[in-house]
């Protein structure tokens, strides 16, 4: 084989496995695509429940007059900064899980050195305060009338802020999950940082929507 045949054939090779080497990294993540996917759903679901909303303020405007005088607003923004900045921790525990540490790696204090078990946890802890500043928020409208069944003021606030709070629930419930299964193998698997991940999609997406809910209910009213 003579130079120019050897020439022609490793230019031939070469394109093909630089191809083959981008392949993996240029394909879609099918977990990720789902997940926004159903996000996009999930919306839909809050967007029609935000349009209930201004319907029954249209129709009986009386009552958001009279029961938004109930409403505990400084309160509720508190309660908001801490799901907001629960976002934060999230968010530092996902950029632990890209790099492939599901745990510290120094002491407990040295934050710089935590994994993404312990930012998830300490988002699990300021999502658990939320829903229970929720909890008391509506033990103690319903202690001054405003209730599901009351009017409908009270039927379009549990409804919207309690559908809230569900979701808020269930992803918590994903964070022991995905924090439990950082233990279950001794190798941190992509896998298992791609779960990490679009359980951090879910969590941004239930604070957008508190952010847009308590715009409306509590600096609207």
């Amino acid at each position: 084989m003579g130079q120019d045949d050897r020439v022609s054939t490793a230019s031939a090779v070469q394109p093909s496995s630089h191809h083959a080497s981008l392949g993996p990294a240029t394909r879609p993540n099918l977990v990720a695509v789902g997940t926004i996917v159903w996000l996009s759903s999930e919306l839909m679901f809050f967007a029609g429940l935000f349009a209930m909303y201004f319907t029954i303020r249209g129709v009986v405007p009386e009552q958001w007059a009279s029961e938004t005088q109930k409403l505990n607003v400084p309160f509720a923004f508190a309660n908001t900064l801490i799901l907001v900045v629960s976002s934060v921790w999230c968010q530092l525990g996902v950029m632990a899980a890209e790099h492939g540490r599901p745990g510290r790696t120094g002491k407990l204090l040295e934050f710089r050195t935590w994994g993404m078990r312990e930012w998830y946890t300490l988002t699990y802890l300021f999502g658990a305060v939320f829903v229970s500043g929720q909890a008391w928020e509506y033990a103690k409208l319903c202690s001054e009338g405003v209730t599901l069944s009351s009017n409908g003021y009270g039927s379009v606030f549990y409804m919207t802020t309690g559908f809230h709070a569900i979701h808020v629930t269930g992803g918590l419930i994903t964070f022991l999950l995905i924090i439990a299964r950082s233990f279950t193998t001794r190798r941190y698997t992509h896998a298992q940082a791609a779960g990490a991940i679009v359980t951090s999609y879910y969590w941004h997406f239930v604070d957008v929507v508190w952010i847009g809910l308590f715009f409306v209910i509590y600096i609207m009213q």
